[in-house]
C-alpha cells in the first residue's frame, strides 16, 4: 500500500453529518450526537475508499481571520449572527451542532486521529501549509471549491469534493479543474477573486463571470497580467479594461483573502494510521456506550484496523 496523507476539512464535513444525519440520533441524556456518529460514518467511508495511510483532521481555529475582515469586511458577513453580549463576530452554529463539536474532538483523540488548527486561521489555511510542504501524495476532503488552488497533479495532490454528497464523490484533478473551469489550478485563485463568491462574501469584479475569468487568464496568465493589460488598454475591449480597472481597490486585497496560507508554523504530528491498542479500544468502546454510537464506532475501528494494517504489512 502505498503511503498517502488525507487531510480533511473538517467543520465542512461535520456540518454535512449534522445536516444528512436524523437529529432524532441522541445520547442517553438527550444529547444530539446525529453529526457525531455521521461525521464518524464519513471518515469510515473515506479511509475505506481511499486507503489513506496518514490522516489529519484539520480544524477552523478561527474560522473568519480578523486579518481577512480587514482586508474585505463582507467577508463571511452572512454567516455571522450579532450577539450583543460577545458582540458580532460568532458563526451561525445551531446549538444542537455546537455541543457536538467537542465530542467529536474527544472521538477523533480516543482513535488516534490527530486534529491540527492554527490561531487566527481557517482550515483552509492549515489544509493549504500541510498539502503544499507534505512529501506523500495527498487527498483534500472538503466541500469548498476554494481548495481547488491546492490540486497538483505534479505532486499527486488530489481533492475529493463532497459538495454532491457522500455518495457522489468526485475526484479533482488537473484535468478536472480545465474541464470545468477552463483555467489551471495555479490559476484558481485569480479566477475565484475576479468570480467572487457570495457564500463568502466576495463579490468579484462587477460584470466579470466565469467565462469572462477564464477567458482573461487564459490570455494574459494571471491576474497581475490582466491588471498589466488593462491599464494599457491592450488585450482586451474597452469595457472589459474598464470593469478591471473599477475594480482595482478590490483586486489589491482580494487574492490575499482568497488565496489560501502555506507558511504556517503547524506542530509536527505522527499522522501514520494504525490499528487500535487495546487501550484505546476501551476508550473508544467507552465513548461509544456513552454517547450511544457504538455502530459508527465499531465500524470506523474496523476501517483503521485494516488500514493500519495493510500499511504495516506493506512497509514490513
Amino acid at each position: 500500500m502505498p503511503d498517502r496523507l488525507m487531510l480533511l476539512d473538517s467543520a465542512s464535513l461535520y456540518f454535512r453529518a449534522f445536516y444528512g444525519v436524523p437529529d432524532t440520533v441522541k445520547a442517553p441524556d438527550g444529547t444530539p450526537v446525529n453529526a457525531v456518529r455521521g461525521f464518524l460514518d464519513i471518515i469510515t467511508k473515506l479511509v475505506t475508499l481511499y486507503q489513506p495511510t496518514h490522516l489529519i483532521a484539520c480544524w477552523d481555529d478561527d474560522w473568519r481571520p480578523q486579518w481577512r475582515v480587514e482586508l474585505i469586511p463582507s467577508y463571511k458577513t452572512h454567516r455571522v449572527a450579532e450577539v450583543v453580549e460577545v458582540g458580532p463576530d460568532i458563526e451561525v452554529v445551531p446549538d444542537p451542532l455546537e455541543v457536538q463539536v467537542p465530542i467529536i474532538r474527544e472521538t477523533l483523540a480516543a482513535l488516534g486521529i490527530q486534529i491540527i488548527g492554527a490561531p487566527e486561521h481557517e482550515a483552509d489555511d492549515v489544509i493549504g501549509t500541510l498539502a503544499t510542504t507534505a512529501t506523500l501524495p495527498v487527498d483534500v476532503v472538503t466541500g469548498d471549491r476554494d481548495l481547488f488552488q491546492l490540486v497538483d497533479d505534479a505532486r499527486d495532490v488530489r481533492v475529493v469534493y463532497t459538495a454532491r454528497g457522500m455518495s457522489n464523490l468526485e475526484v479533482v484533478t488537473d484535468e478536472v479543474v480545465v474541464k470545468k473551469y477552463g483555467v489551471l489550478p495555479t490559476q484558481y485563485a485569480d479566477f475565484a477573486t475576479m468570480r467572487g463568491d457570495s457564500s463568502d462574501g466576495l463579490p468579484g469584479v462587477a460584470g466579470i463571470g466565469e467565462k469572462s475569468a477564464a477567458t482573461l487568464l487564459a490570455a494574459h496568465g494571471d491576474l497581475a497580467g490582466i491588471i498589466a493589460a488593462a491599464e494599457a488598454g491592450q488585450g482586451m475591449s474597452a469595457g472589459v479594461a474598464a470593469k478591471i480597472t473599477n475594480a482595482l481597490p478590490y483586486l489589491a486585497v482580494a487574492p490575499t483573502v482568497v488565496e489560501v496560507v502555506k507558511n504556517l508554523d503547524l506542530p509536527a504530528v505522527d499522522s501514520r494510521l494504525r490499528p487500535l491498542d487495546e487501550k484505546q479500544k476501551t476508550d473508544a468502546a467507552a465513548l461509544a456506550e456513552r454517547w450511544a454510537i457504538g455502530s459508527a464506532m465499531t465500524r470506523i475501528v474496523d476501517a483503521l484496523d485494516a488500514v493500519g494494517t495493510g500499511a504495516a504489512e506493506a512497509t514490513a
